[in-house]
C-alpha cells in the first residue's frame, strides 16, 4: 500500500556575512564570517533597502531570511519548505511544497544577537569568526526546526502559580543568598522549568529562559523528586537533608580535579552591556541562578561556601512548594478535564500558557491536538502579526473543531474546541471569557 510521506522543515544552510570586509575584486570571500555547512559556496552578493531591509524570500521550495543584528553584520538562513510526497502512477512521486507562514515569525525569534563589535574591539576579525564557530557549530545542531510551533514564536515565559506566602519564603531566600554571597548581582528561580523570580529585565530573561529550559535542564534531566523518594544519596549539613548541586560549573565538589569554570552570558545595561558568569544550582525540582561579575575569581572556597548555604535552604524549599502545589491541585473541580485546549500569550509581560503541550524542548514537541490544527494557529497569528489593532478569528474546521484566535490588548488567546455541536456564539463567549480571566 503507497502512502504519502511527510517531510518537515529543514536548514540548508546559513551563513554570516558583512558586505564591508570583501568592497573590492577578489576580497568576496573576505566578507563571510561564518557558513554552513562548511562545502556552502560563496553567496552572490546582497543588496538590501537602506531605510526597510528586506526580511524574507519565498519561493516554491526554500525561504531566505535576512536579519541585521547589528549594522552591516547580516545573518542569512536558508529554510528547506516542509514538503508531502505522494505515490504517482508513472513511478516518479510528486512533490508537493507547504508553504507555511508560521516561519517567518519564528526564524527570527531563534536568532541570537551576538555581540560582534566586541569582539571585533577585542581580537579584529579572526576572533570573531573564532567565536562565531565556536557558537553557532553547536547552535545549528541543536536546532529542530521540525518541532518548533507557535510558543518557539512567541518565545515567552512560563510561571510557576504560587500562593503568596511560599513567594514571599521565595523572595526571602533570594535576599538572604545575595546578602550572605555578596558577589551575586542578580538572581532568578525557578520550579518544574517554569519561572517565579526574576532580577534581571525582561528580554535578558527570556533568552535565558529559553537555555535554561530547552538546553541545561534536559541535559541534567532527573526524575521528578519529593523529599525522600529521591534515589540520590543526601548530604547531611547539620541537620538538614542536601539534594544541591551545580549544573553549570563543578560536578563534584570533593574531586580534587575539579574545574571551577562557568559559563558567561551577556544582560542589557544602561552603559551597553555587562558580561556575568551564570551559576545553576539545583536541588529536586527547584533550580536557582546566580549572576556574578565576570571579572570575579570563583574559586573552589566560594563554590564549596554556596553549596553549604544554598543547597539545605533550597531542599527545603523545593518540598515546600511541592507540598503547597499538591494541595492546590488536589481542590474539588480542578480534576475534571476541560472541554478546549489553549495557547496563550501576553506581550507585556512575556507570559504563556498552554494546555495544547505535554512536553516542549528544543528536539521534541509532544502536543495533544493534531498538526493540521496547530497549522491552523500559525496562520491565524501570521494574519495577527499584518495588524495593530484587537482583531478575532473563528475557523471550523471540516473535522468538527472550532480553531478561535482572539487578539486584545497585546494579549492573544487560541482556542481549539472540539464540540460538534456548538454554534458560533457559545464559541464566542467562552472564548471571551478566558481572555479576561488571562
Amino acid at each position: 500500500l503507497c502512502t504519502s510521506k511527510l517531510y518537515g522543515p529543514s536548514l540548508l544552510n546559513f551563513f554570516i556575512y558583512n558586505p564591508k570586509f570583501g568592497p573590492r575584486e577578489g576580497e568576496e570571500e573576505k566578507k563571510i564570517l561564518f557558513y554552513h555547512p562548511s562545502d556552502f559556496l560563496f553567496p552572490p552578493h546582497r543588496t538590501f533597502c537602506p531605510t526597510k531591509p528586506a526580511k524574507s524570500l519565498h519561493t516554491q521550495k526554500n525561504r531566505q531570511f535576512f536579519f541585521e543584528p547589528e549594522e552591516h553584520f547580516w545573518m542569512v538562513m536558508v529554510v528547506k519548505n516542509p514538503m508531502i510526497e505522494r505515490p504517482s502512477k508513472g513511478g516518479k512521486p510528486d512533490l508537493e511544497y507547504q508553504e507555511e507562514e508560521i516561519f517567518f515569525a519564528l526564524l527570527h525569534s531563534q536568532l541570537f544577537n551576538g555581540r560582534f563589535s566586541k569582539a571585533m574591539d577585542e581580537g579584529g576579525v579572526a576572533l570573531l569568526r573564532e567565536r562565531l564557530e565556536k557558537f553557532f557549530y553547536r547552535y545549528l545542531q541543536a536546532l529542530h526546526l521540525g518541532s518548533c510551533d507557535l510558543l518557539d514564536v512567541f518565545g515567552g515565559i512560563s510561571f510557576f502559580p504560587l500562593d503568596k506566602m511560599t513567594y514571599l519564603k521565595i523572595q526571602s531566600f533570594v535576599n538572604q543568598m545575595e546578602q550572605s554571597l555578596n558577589l551575586v548581582k542578580y538572581t532568578a528561580f525557578l520550579y518544574n522549568d517554569q519561572l517565579i523570580w526574576s532580577g534581571l529585565e525582561q528580554d535578558d530573561m527570556r533568552i535565558l529562559y529559553k537555555y535554561l529550559t530547552t538546553s541545561l535542564f534536559p541535559r541534567h534531566s532527573e526524575p521528578e523528586l519529593a523529599g525522600r523518594d529521591s534515589p540520590m544519596r543526601p548530604e547531611m549539613s547539620g541537620n538538614l537533608l542536601h539534594y544541591g548541586r551545580f549544573l553549570t560549573g563543578p560536578t563534584n565538589l570533593k574531586d580534587p580535579e575539579a574545574k571551577f569554570r562557568f559559563p558567561k552570558i551577556y544582560v542589557n545595561t544602561e552603559n551597553g552591556y555587562e558580561e556575568l558568569h551564570l551559576i545553576v544550582y539545583k536541588a529536586m525540582s527547584a533550580a536557582v541562578c546566580f549572576m556574578i561579575n565576570a571579572t570575579a575569581e570563583l574559586t573552589r572556597e566560594f563554590c564549596e561556601q554556596l553549596d553549604n548555604l544554598v543547597g539545605p535552604r533550597l531542599t527545603l524549599l523545593a518540598s515546600d512548594i511541592c507540598e503547597h502545589h499538591n494541595i492546590n491541585r488536589r481542590t474539588p473541580g480542578l480534576e475534571k478535564e476541560p472541554h478546549f485546549k489553549f495557547i496563550y500569550f501576553n506581550h507585556m509581560n512575556l507570559a504563556e500558557k498552554s494546555t495544547i503541550h505535554m512536553r516542549k524542548t528544543a528536539s521534541v514537541s509532544l502536543t495533544s491536538v493534531h498538526p493540521d490544527l496547530m497549522k491552523i494557529l500559525g496562520d491565524i497569528n501570521s494574519d495577527f502579526s499584518r495588524v495593530d489593532d484587537d482583531e478575532e478569528i473563528i475557523v471550523k474546521t471540516m473535522t468538527d473543531y472550532w480553531v478561535v484566535g482572539k487578539k486584545s490588548d497585546q494579549r492573544e488567546l487560541y482556542v481549539i474546541l472540539n464540540q460538534k455541536n456548538a454554534n458560533l456564539i457559545e464559541v464566542n463567549d467562552l472564548c471571551a471569557s478566558q481572555i479576561l480571566a488571562g
